[in-house]
């Protein structure tokens, strides 16, 4: 660090220290020499720091009180609360980079925990759902929950149907809202660029170890499904530090490949984030003050969309984690700590 100009000793000023504390006191003479109209009230010694505080103080207050607006009744933005639910696929649709392959989730078993599921994120009492779906209206609603019926639960092992259609229906709701991002012109998860540059810079192997962790990942959830309920597996993905770890892993890491003309880990990371930053965007045209919003979507979006929730101003985010009775999580909490089932 450059050198910093050395301090004069406490002891020089010594003299001008309260022995209550620490502000400083002047003689008047001192103060008229700091300000010539300085006029005595009471006392020809004045403990300065602490007045001008109070004059400094009480001047700010005067500027600034005349130029707030007057407060509203009304409610602000601030009071909607949303709750991003990461999910694994349960039907395997075999989109993703990394599959897990789920048990059939349309037993008796598994649908008694995808009711108890269902049970605890009614606790939450969203007023609004939204998936990870398209949707051509102009309100974001997705046609195919006006198709659902409970015999839907029975055939259909879409977690779009089995969670979130299935709470809307459980708390009598009429509409879903479909709030994906996708595009016939953008790639919003240009992974054969990563690929092809990796191979072309002698970056594979750096690559490959990338991809052994996502799948090592997916063979410890694929084992953990035979001995845990839907409701903790959901608990594991939505933990704020595993949601983390996978994004670095991955995400992250992908911008460790590139040079001085082609970023193409970078380019996926600014694709992704925009893909997301769309998504979360629908969210904010379709929230009203005062909504409490369950968002559920595969669980790499979480990320993104926690981030955008919890660092703009107008919105509040909860932990589904803590919902699905993750036991000695509760720190994890924000004000979801109280829909806690153990």
């Amino acid at each position: 660090m450059p050198n910093r100009p050395r301090l004069p000793s406490r002891a020089k000023y010594q003299p001008f220290l309260s022995p209550k504390g620490n502000d400083v006191e002047f003689t008047l003479d001192e103060l008229r020499k700091l300000n010539p109209n300085y006029t005595v009230i009471s006392s020809n010694r004045f403990e300065a720091i602490r007045h001008m505080k109070l004059l400094v103080t009480a001047s700010l207050v005067t500027l600034f009180s005349t130029n707030l607006p007057a407060q509203s009744s009304t409610p602000t933005l601030s009071s909607i609360q949303v709750m991003v639910l990461g999910t694994y696929h349960f039907g395997n649709p075999g989109q993703d980079m990394h599959n897990m392959k789920v048990d059939s989730v349309l037993t008796p078993a598994k649908q008694a925990e995808l009711g108890d599921v269902a049970s605890r994120l009614a606790k939450f009492n969203p007023s609004k759902i939204a998936v990870e779906a398209l949707s051509d209206r102009s309100d974001f609603v997705t046609r195919k929950f006006q198709e659902f019926t409970p015999e839907t639960l029975n055939r259909d092992a879409d977690e779009r149907t089995q969670i979130a259609f299935r709470l809307a229906h459980q708390l009598g709701q009429k509409s879903v809202y479909g709030i994906d991002e996708q595009s016939n012109t953008i790639d919003y998860f240009p992974f054969d660029k990563v690929d092809a540059y990796a191979k072309a810079h002698q970056q594979g192997a750096a690559l490959a170890r990338m991809q052994d962790k996502a799948e090592e990942m997916i063979k410890q959830m694929e084992a953990a499904q035979r001995t845990k309920p839907v409701r903790l597996m959901l608990a594991d993905v939505n933990d704020p530090a595993r949601v983390l770890s996978d994004h670095q892993n991955f995400y992250y890491a992908l911008l460790s490949l590139g040079n001085e003309k082609e970023q193409p880990g970078a380019e996926l990371n600014a694709a992704w984030y925009q893909r997301n930053a769309k998504i979360f965007a629908k969210l904010t045209q379709i929230a009203q003050p005062g909504d409490r919003v369950l968002v559920a979507f595969g669980s790499g979006h979480a990320f993104w969309l926690r981030h955008f929730v919890q660092t703009r101003p107008v919105f509040g985010s909860s932990n589904p984690a803590i919902i699905c009775g993750k036991s000695g999580r509760q720190a994890l909490a924000n004000d979801a700590g109280k829909f806690l089932v153990a």
